[in-house]
């Protein structure tokens, strides 16, 4: 078999690109393997026959004659699963599975810091303020024990959230599309179908959202389903920013309809200067890096190679796009 010419949408000399090397060494001359970036990746496109980038843009799309198998990086491919790229047999993959203790970890630092009341502290510290009202506990910091934690989309995200969450003595309950599919191991109290989730809105102390960018999922969370929350109630997002109606999220934290909400993903990105996001004392707001540690392309070059290696062989491919889900 001939080499297989893999282009990989990352700087030759960085960490990220030796994480690459490191995985795919194994195959020897079977893989011709190319780094580039800006116009010599566009220009290297057409001998590649799997590219590795977070998207590709129409021009090097058409320009990629020899594309067999385009492998994100990133786990929502909805800006690179376009119709042009099907009607070429294109294969589509994603990164999923590398996201778990990334981002989980990412969304209880969130629920951390709210329970404790950390913002509010930040604040006074800048403001070189000692806000200590010991008398008023409603102000003072909460605890985590016997709350109840939402994980809306139980995948590998979820599901590290959840055993994460377990030793603070959380409630986890968990809103997948299809429950029936519910891992033997997963460390959820409670699973319930999309048709529950309103239901668990109106119990829920904290609700993360961890579900793919589809047309089911676009304002998943809108002024109704806001509205179903407790006013003690946060929200997290770190899926894709229009899973939530941003305005409706808005008025709900402006008028204290929700407790408070953490971001790391928002409608418009990056979040223009002029978002009201940015002046709300009860919103924690992060900049699409929760996924992003010394060890996430460590695992996605892991990922990559185990498709090489099933690529090779004529095996069906892991994470493989299906556009009858949209993910």
């Amino acid at each position: 078999m001939a080499s297989v010419h893999v282009l990989v949408a990352i700087a030759a000399d960085s960490a990220n690109a030796a994480s690459f090397r490191t995985a795919l060494a194994r195959f020897g001359d079977r893989v011709t393997l190319t780094f580039a970036t800006g116009a010599e990746f566009s220009r290297a496109v057409p001998d590649a026959e799997v590219i590795v980038a977070l998207g590709l843009s129409d021009d090097d799309l058409a320009l990629a004659r020899r594309l067999c198998w385009m492998s994100s990086w990133g786990a929502g491919v909805e800006h690179v699963a376009r119709p042009a790229l099907f009607e070429r047999g294109i294969v589509l993959t994603n990164a999923s599975g590398v996201h778990g203790p990334n981002v989980a970890e990412h969304l209880l630092t969130m629920i951390l810091m709210f329970t404790r009341r950390m913002p509010r502290y930040q604040r006074a510290q800048l403001a070189r303020r000692w806000d200590r009202n010991f008398a008023s506990r409603a102000d003072g910091a909460d605890e985590l024990t016997g709350k109840t934690l939402v994980v809306v989309g139980l995948g590998r995200i979820g599901e590290a959230l959840a055993t994460r969450a377990r030793p603070f003595g959380l409630r986890v309950v968990a809103v997948k599309r299809d429950p029936s599919t519910r891992h033997a191991a997963s460390s959820v109290d409670e699973l319930v179908g999309m048709d529950g989730l309103d239901e668990a809105l109106g119990r829920a102390d904290h609700v993360c959202l961890i579900v793919p960018l589809t047309p089911e999922t676009h304002h998943l969370i809108d002024a109704r389903r806001l509205a179903l929350m407790r006013s003690t109630a946060y929200l997290y997002n770190v899926s894709r920013g229009p899973v939530v109606d941003q305005a409706a999220l808005v008025d709900a934290l402006r008028d204290r309809r929700l407790a408070g909400a953490g971001l790391d993903v928002f409608e418009h990105e990056p979040l223009p200067e002029d978002s009201p996001l940015w002046d709300l004392d009860n919103a924690i707001l992060t900049p699409h890096v929760a996924g992003l540690t010394p060890h996430y392309f460590e695992r996605a070059a892991a990922l990559f190679a185990d498709n090489v290696e099933r690529y090779l062989a004529g095996q069906p491919l892991r994470n493989r796009y299906d556009p009858a889900r949209g993910y």
